[in-house]
């Protein structure tokens, strides 16, 4: 991966080419390719590597011992996951994350930066972890404020309106299927579908596989 396409991503923000190259040299970068449906990192297990989406995306997802799923984020292009794993090396994860496409994934043993703290490298990069780790934060916050009404209805109406703020839009595309939505909002899919329907008759939304238009006449 060329550092000047590297530049334009949160991570690399404000570095200069030489220090990205320096930061992927020292960090023992690896660039991987997944197929859709395969597993990155599993759950229980450890990782001293945060990944970075080049190409397609990955969803971070919670599947427990009896087959039910909850998907807690989608990490697109230009995005990053695992980051705080691998600062603590020893911790296991608690989630699964999974390729949501075919994709490319940059990794980075980000957990060794300590070792590197005179360089003015390392400092960019703290400061854009941290940034990162913030956003993540927010995220997280986010889906947690979609999930909290009782009704199918109101998740469906709380996650469409953060998006449509986010987007600055009332016509934009979702990046989940329908059954990753109900999995994001922890509703069965039959359900969700049969709201979404009614939703539409209603008027409050229009709506075909993931485009939506809401607060349309």
């Amino acid at each position: 991966m060329k550092a000047d396409n590297l530049s334009k991503t949160m991570l690399f923000k404000e570095m200069t080419p030489e220090e990205i190259n320096s930061a992927l040299r020292e960090l023992s970068s690896v660039e991987k390719k997944y197929k859709k449906g395969s597993r990155i990192l599993h759950a229980g297990r450890t990782t001293e590597r945060m990944g970075l989406v080049l190409e397609g995306s990955v969803t971070i997802e919670s599947n427990d011992i009896w087959g039910n799923r909850t998907i807690l984020s989608h990490v697109g292009e230009g995005q990053f996951f695992a980051e705080t794993y691998s600062l603590l090396p020893n911790e296991p994860l608690l989630v699964d994350v999974n390729a949501n496409e075919d994709c490319r994934i940059l990794s980075l043993r980000i957990g060794i930066l300590h070792s590197y703290s005179s360089e003015i490298w390392a400092g960019k990069l703290t400061s854009n972890l941290l940034m990162i780790s913030s956003n993540k934060n927010l995220n997280l916050s986010r889906r947690a404020f979609h999930t909290s009404p009782k009704t199918i209805r109101g998740r469906v109406m709380a996650y469409l309106n953060s998006v449509s703020l986010k987007q600055d839009a009332n016509e934009f595309d979702i990046p989940f299927d329908r059954q990753q939505l109900a999995d994001y909002l922890n509703v069965e899919r039959t359900a969700l579908s049969k709201e979404l329907a009614k939703m539409q008759d209603d008027g409050i939304i229009c709506y075909r596989k993931n485009h939506f238009i809401i607060d349309f006449e």
